[in-house]
């Protein structure tokens, strides 16, 4: 199933899956849009293809969204958009937890826990992070952050949703980076415990 997921999609990921072949990226970047002029996404708290720390998934009561810092985009960009799905996951899409516009063209961050401009819905409707919480047993999940530089400002509402928001940046992408970050649920002590 790997034939799905584009050459340069593949290059840039560390794991790929089939499920990586339905992400935004997959349908909205190319070859020459990704990481194009340095353009780069990164966090720190993990680096590409690490596990994320429990303090940003549901292990983890008072759990936010992890912190985010990316380079200045290439020239013509008006607006920057973050979408964040879980491809793993057993549906025919990818899983949304974030949807991120409104972001300034440039040289920027968000904080951990920081509440962005405009938000649309994850897949569980709600206008926030969405926590990863991969069923247990399940294997490591992909979280792809995906960042897009755009050529046009948006007039989208916070809270539209996935659909919405990649038809209205399509065919308006100047460039575009990837950050992976992984997790895996793993087995409370007291499960592991025979009686």
């Amino acid at each position: 199933m790997l034939e799905h997921i584009p050459a340069w999609l593949g290059k840039a990921l560390k794991n790929q899956r089939a499920g990586h072949g339905k992400l935004a990226i997959a349908r909205l970047g190319s070859e020459d849009r990704l990481h194009v002029g340095g353009f780069a996404l990164s966090s720190p708290a993990f680096k590409d293809g690490e596990e994320l720390d429990p303090s940003f998934t549901a292990d983890e009561e008072d759990a936010v969204a992890p912190p985010l810092e990316w380079t200045a985009p290439p020239a013509g960009a008006q607006e920057m958009v973050l979408i964040v799905e879980d491809p793993d996951a057993p549906a025919p899409e990818p899983f949304c937890h974030w949807l991120v516009w409104g972001l300034s063209p440039g040289r920027g961050m968000l904080l951990e826990g920081e509440t962005p401009p405009r938000v649309g819905k994850n897949s569980f409707l709600n206008s926030e992070w969405l926590l990863p919480d991969p069923p247990t047993g399940h294997g490591s999940h992909d979280y792809v952050f995906q960042l897009f530089a755009i050529d046009k400002p948006l007039t989208l509402m916070p809270g539209a949703g996935r659909g919405d928001l990649l038809k209205e940046i399509e065919g308006h992408v100047v460039a575009a980076a990837v950050l992976t970050g992984t997790y895996e649920r793993r087995p409370e002590e007291d499960d592991l415990e025979d009686d």
